[in-house]
């Protein structure tokens, strides 16, 4: 298949294609039941006073002149205590009839450019254990696995256990 692909910053209207290809991801990744995501949420996420993320889309322009969203890229802002601005790549994802054409190492580059720009001294993101071939491209392009370096573990608590945590202040 012939295509050229460009990248973009999303828009409120994008909100229905990232979506589907975040349930697109999560079925990937085995955790569909998990993604309770809609693209109302998305717009007032990302598009209202605050926004609490950046998305980049990958289009493809087929050699009929047809454009189709082929990916993106979710990410924001964090800060580390010890290097101060950071980057955090939430997601990363390009459908299958497009990979292998550079669209995700370029998306990757974009988010790069993005924090470098904003002065962010680390570029961080997760990978599941058993993608070995985004761990290996991740590595190849000077990712260090910090679980694997420094022990580090991703801990989350989940909203119900974040509610009864936060429940118990000033309690002891």
């Amino acid at each position: 298949m012939e295509f050229s692909y460009s990248i973009r910053p999303a828009t409120p209207e994008d909100a229905d294609n990232v979506v589907e290809m975040i349930e697109e991801l999560a079925m990937f990744e085995k955790m569909l039941d998990q993604c309770k995501l809609t693209p109302q949420q998305f717009k007032e996420d990302g598009f209202g006073p605050e926004p609490y993320f950046h998305c980049l889309i990958a289009e493809v322009t087929l050699a009929t002149g047809e454009v189709k969203v082929a990916g993106y890229a979710l990410f924001y802002y964090i800060y580390s205590t010890f290097k101060g601005k950071n980057v955090y790549l939430e997601d990363l994802y390009v459908r299958e009839p497009y990979r292998k054409h550079g669209i995700g190492g370029d998306l990757m580059k974009t988010v790069a450019q993005a924090a470098i720009e904003k002065g962010c001294v680390q570029y961080r993101f997760a990978c599941v254990g058993w993608n070995t071939p985004a761990l290996n491209f991740y590595k190849s392009n000077g990712a260090r696995d910090l679980t694997a370096i420094e022990d580090w573990h991703m801990i989350r608590l989940e909203k119900d256990k974040m509610h009864s945590f936060a429940a118990k202040l000033g309690k002891k």
